[in-house]
């Protein structure tokens, strides 16, 4: 039977070993103190699961428990994200409490969009989602993300948004799986997408996403985490489309960023080297009490400490034009 993100997560909240493959890596409280700060590049805000509230100061207690010195949060507005909405309105009280701490993302469902040619609704194509991230980013929004809507990945609608982010200079952070985004073995729609918008960074997170680190991913795997261990045969399309596009980046949160390395510590370990410019420190923390792995992980691994400073904070400096180092 295939683990779903829901029983991860619950099980966490419960306080069972919620991410058990990773047992035999040091406890947080035995590893040694973090020299590099992180800067997490995935949290939310909210009550994802029905009384597990995480409220901006909880997150914040979370954060100094982690040598975690800012942390993006990310709305959820699409139907499909989440069971209730996350406005981009939380993100910005957040950011209001702790602008030293948290960075805000925005959102914008594309389906809100009217088509050129069409009589104008509420917002009237590419011009009218510019006009709603201008305001965002005037807000102090630096990105745009969670986005986790139901269209394919290239979808015109979503080709719409796509083309405004660029416009105004906004990342974008995605979920990529069998029912969010989806996209195919090989990930030709992402393709379509970095080739369309060569400039615009696209940020990939998620099931479908990490398991496309594999050479034989199938669609069945977009909708599951792998268990650990299973080895990483080479050809995946995540190292070659990197390496053919620099504006692709990905999510190390979230148990799809947690097992596409520890599936396979030598691969993963190796995977992490060749792409360090391209990857970011991510938690997808979203409830109190939540295991999180990717802490002990990365630890483990050994890693050189320039690709520690890429990954835990400088390519979030440099994509989200932070000012510190």
């Amino acid at each position: 039977m295939s683990v779903t993100r829901r029983s991860f997560l619950l099980s966490a909240a419960a306080g069972a070993a919620a991410w058990p493959d990773v047992s035999r890596l040091a406890s947080a409280a035995d590893a040694a103190p973090a020299k590099i700060k992180y800067i997490d590049i995935h949290t939310h805000l909210g009550a994802f699961y029905f009384g597990q509230e995480l409220t901006a100061e909880l997150l914040v207690k979370f954060m100094d428990e982690h040598d975690v010195e800012k942390s993006c949060v990310l709305p959820l507005v699409s139907p499909e994200s989440a069971p209730v909405a996350q406005p981009v309105t939380n993100a910005l009280a957040a950011f209001k409490a702790f602008p030293d701490r948290i960075i805000p993302f925005c959102v914008v469902d594309p389906r809100a969009v009217t088509a050129p040619g069409q009589r104008t609704g509420h917002v009237a194509g590419v011009k009218g989602i510019v006009d709603i991230l201008k305001r965002y980013q005037d807000a102090g929004c630096r990105g745009l993300g969670e986005h986790k809507t139901g269209l394919f990945f290239d979808a015109p609608q979503q080709m719409f948004l796509y083309e405004a982010c660029d416009t105004v200079g906004l990342p974008i952070l995605f979920h990529l799986d069998d029912i969010r985004n989806p996209d195919s073995p090989g990930l030709p729609r992402l393709e379509n997408v970095l080739k369309a918008f060569p400039k615009l960074p696209l940020i990939g997170h998620a099931a479908g996403f990490w398991a496309s680190i594999c050479g034989d991913a199938t669609i069945e795997d977009f909708g599951r985490y792998p268990p650990v261990p299973k080895p990483v045969l080479s050809g995946g399309a995540l190292d070659r489309l990197m390496a053919k596009y620099p504006n692709l980046y990905g999510d190390l949160s979230e148990p799809g960023g947690e097992k596409a390395i520890a599936r396979d510590p030598k691969f993963g370990r190796e995977f992490i080297i060749r792409n360090a410019n391209q990857l970011l420190f991510g938690t997808d923390v979203l409830m109190p009490g939540q295991k999180i792995p990717q802490f002990d992980l990365l630890a483990s691994l050994n890693l050189p400490a320039e690709v520690q400073y890429k990954i835990y904070r400088g390519n979030a400096i440099k994509l989200l034009k932070l000012n510190g180092k």
